[in-house]
């Protein structure tokens, strides 16, 4: 009986494995690049749209879909699970909603205050739209819209020169930048939760990219003026480290900061220098412990994959984060390199979307 026991339990096991095994190879993830980027010429992709990359498959380029409201040139995009979209900001000023499963543009709006990179609630519910960097006065802020229509469900004036927001990966707060300022809202009615400045450097036009552990406890806010960052406790609301690469003033502008997924590591862009410099984010402050060359400039930028395997930045270099070599370049059917900073992780099972990542490089621990 006993050995009849020990049988039923491996034959269940490695039932079990098999069955896991056809689940997962059922899964497709991609890299989806939008283009034109309104921040950058180099590496710029021909027409305007989508192009889509298998991340299993060496970063190939799968397809591309032509959109040509993207041809006023893409300042955000960002996913969102729930409603399996992606949501777009362009230049136009234009604010629109991507079905990911029938590659159609669902709703558009415009708002003529402006539209940057955007975020979205967890729910799908709520669309956050910073009214962009060139918006100086006292209308800059956040625009919130209606997550099914685009249709605007509030005006959040914050500060000026408004031009980078994230939704927090549990979905508690948004995150926004302004001149010298880090504000922090609540998603349930945008009340203001905290805000901390001075944030960057004088003279730096604003608060530059940033990122935020999955605890909500710390943000890594990109340095306008040098290359580094600072670091804000978010529960003190006030800045705890002001970190230099190789303690030097390089004077580059820092535009690109992720943590990785297990946020053991800090990545942040040399945009002039193209570079990015890695950090062990398991120390306070973090230390620097590596660096690796892209090979070309742009806006700078670095993000993660999901599973933390891949870097990718503002170049078509994709990067193995553990070896920290350069694995793949994004090329387009002509074998031509092509980036941008503006591109999402989307994954699929039988058609269906089944996660997506984000822009930004968020904690997720």
């Amino acid at each position: 009986m006993r050995n009849l026991l020990l049988l039923i339990v491996c034959c269940l096991f490695t039932l079990s494995t098999a069955l896991n095994a056809q689940d997962q190879s059922g899964l497709k993830r991609y890299l989806y690049l939008s283009t034109p980027d309104a921040a950058q010429v180099e590496g710029q992709a021909d027409g305007a749209g989508i192009l889509i990359f298998d991340i299993d498959d060496g970063h190939k380029l799968v397809r591309r879909i032509d959109i040509p409201e993207f041809t006023e040139g893409t300042r955000g995009f960002a996913a969102n699970l729930a409603t399996h979209s992606a949501y777009f900001s362009t230049q136009g000023p234009r604010i629109g909603a991507f079905d990911l499963e029938t590659d159609q543009i669902t709703w558009q709006q415009n708002y003529q205050l402006g539209s940057d990179r955007s975020s979205v609630t967890l729910n799908g519910k709520k669309v956050y739209v910073p009214t962009g960097w060139w918006v100086d006065n006292e209308d800059s802020g956040l625009l919130v819209l209606d997550g099914d229509d685009g249709e605007m469900i509030k005006h959040v004036p914050i500060g000026r020169k408004a031009h980078n927001s994230l939704v927090s990966v549990d979905g508690r707060y948004v995150y926004l930048g302004t001149t010298r300022m880090l504000t922090m809202l609540d998603t349930e009615n945008e009340s203001i939760v905290a805000q901390i400045s001075p944030v960057g450097e004088e003279g730096g036009q604003g608060v530059f990219p940033f990122t935020v552990d999955s605890a909500n406890r710390y943000a890594y806010v990109s340095l306008g003026s040098h290359v580094g960052f600072e670091v804000v406790d978010l529960e003190k609301a006030e800045i705890i480290h002001y970190v230099l690469v190789d303690g030097d003033p390089i004077a580059h502008r820092t535009h690109g900061a992720a943590l990785s997924p297990d946020e053991s590591e800090l990545w942040i862009s040399d945009q002039e220098g193209n570079k990015l410099f890695i950090f062990n984010a398991t120390r306070m402050p973090p230390v620097q412990v590596g660096d690796v060359d892209l090979s070309q400039g742009g806006h700078g930028w670095v993000t993660f994959s999901l599973d933390g395997q891949y870097v990718w930045t503002h170049t078509p270099d994709v990067f193995d984060a553990r070896t920290r070599q350069k694995v793949a370049t994004l090329r387009d059917e002509n074998g031509k390199p092509v980036s941008g900073s503006k591109y999402i992780e989307v994954h699929f099972r039988n058609g269906k979307v089944v996660a997506v990542g984000n822009e930004f490089g968020l904690g997720r621990k």
